[in-house]
């Protein structure tokens, strides 16, 4: 399927539910008018409806049809236009009444999961994959969130950076490395480093995060392991930091800001998006947004300041929660981008991406 060419129109499917208030002549203009703003951006006039649609209406009975969705607060006119737009209120009626979408091919799933492969790559390098990836997909701004990973670890390692920072490179048992820096006592040996490390990698024995933390701690604090004073702040440290305590809540990563701007003509437009992206780098924002996904065991679309997350109208965001084992949750996938964007390509494109994502993690 083309990326950049949204689904043909749809028609009502027969004896399908219509959304409370709509009869079957209103729903399929309100559809066909999402449709074109999705697809061009610009108002629809009745002679053009009556073009597309496939009911026989008249131009005459189209007005009467638009007025009465303009009125129930579906549309609006945009300056002198005779055409109309949807108004957040009737995007979010179609996305909860109107729009069809399909599945992914096959051909499209594998593509997904073949670029998401991340055994032996670090964890940074596959959410930046992934981000990138949504982003080309949906033609919009893409996030990809994962807090600290707790899984399984197979591995430990400290790097000399010099300077006062060490590396710790972590490998978990299934093949995913994770990186991070930290902070070293002064005068160091390199041989304090080593020593940490077979320490650790001597009571991993597959054991997740919090649980090795435990035990060390216990161990240190009773004195009886043979570690100098010197290794035992390195180990102290690499666990802190795994743990999350004084760090963000997890890696978030952005891809395709360029494409929301791109569509922006509009000053008080630009600014809003440019703090959208400044509150992204909140902790407090990535932790909301792990609990927009977890209230839902699928895809969850929130149009303008629905969310209560940015404040922000003529923007729609897409998320989805990534859910390893047995269905904790490990992450969130999505996408932000205008309010025209194509729901029923992006849909299924975040749903699935996010099930990847969640088995790679999980």
């Amino acid at each position: 399927m083309d990326r950049s060419t949204p689904p043909p129109p749809n028609p009502p499917r027969p004896g399908a539910p219509l959304p409370p208030g709509l009869d079957l002549r209103s729903a399929a203009v309100l559809r066909e008018i999402v449709e074109q703003y999705v697809e061009t951006g610009e108002p629809v006039g009745s002679r053009t409806l009556a073009r597309l649609l496939p009911m026989g209406l008249s131009p005459a009975t189209i007005r009467n049809v638009m007025a009465d969705l303009t009125e129930a607060g579906l549309l609006f006119a945009p300056h002198t236009s005779a055409g109309r737009l949807p108004t957040e209120r009737g995007l979010r009626l179609f996305v909860d009444g109107l729009l069809h979408f399909g599945e992914l091919g096959e051909d499209e799933r594998e593509s997904i999961a073949a670029a998401l492969a991340a055994a032996g790559r670090s964890l940074e390098d596959t959410l930046a994959d992934a981000s990138a990836m949504l982003a080309g997909l949906s033609s919009a701004a893409a996030l990809v969130l994962a807090p600290k990973g707790e899984g399984p670890l197979k591995h430990i390692e400290f790097v000399a950076l010099g300077s006062g920072r060490a590396l710790v490179v972590l490998v978990n048992a299934d093949g995913q490395v994770e990186n991070r820096v930290i902070e070293t006592p002064p005068g160091l040996p390199p041989s304090a480093l080593q020593q940490a490390g077979n320490y650790l990698n001597a009571r991993i024995a597959g054991r997740p995060l919090p649980e090795l933390r435990r035990i060390v701690a216990e161990e240190l604090s009773a004195n009886r392991t043979e570690l100098d004073s010197l290794s035992a702040q390195v180990v102290a440290a690499g666990l802190a930091t795994w743990t999350g305590e004084g760090r963000s809540a997890g890696s978030l990563i952005v891809r395709g800001q360029a494409r929301l701007l791109s569509d922006v003509t509009e000053i008080d437009r630009l600014a809003a998006i440019q703090a959208l992206f400044e509150r992204l780098e909140a902790q407090e924002t990535m932790l909301r947004l792990l609990e927009l996904a977890d209230q839902s065991d699928g895809v969850r679309i929130f149009i303008g300041a629905e969310s209560g997350l940015f404040g922000t109208s003529g923007l729609s965001m897409v998320v989805a929660p990534a859910r390893g084992t047995a269905g904790r949750i490990v992450g969130a996938i999505g996408v932000i981008g205008p309010t025209r964007i194509n729901y029923g390509r992006i849909i299924p494109v975040v749903d699935y991406t996010a099930r990847v994502i969640g088995r790679l993690l999980g």
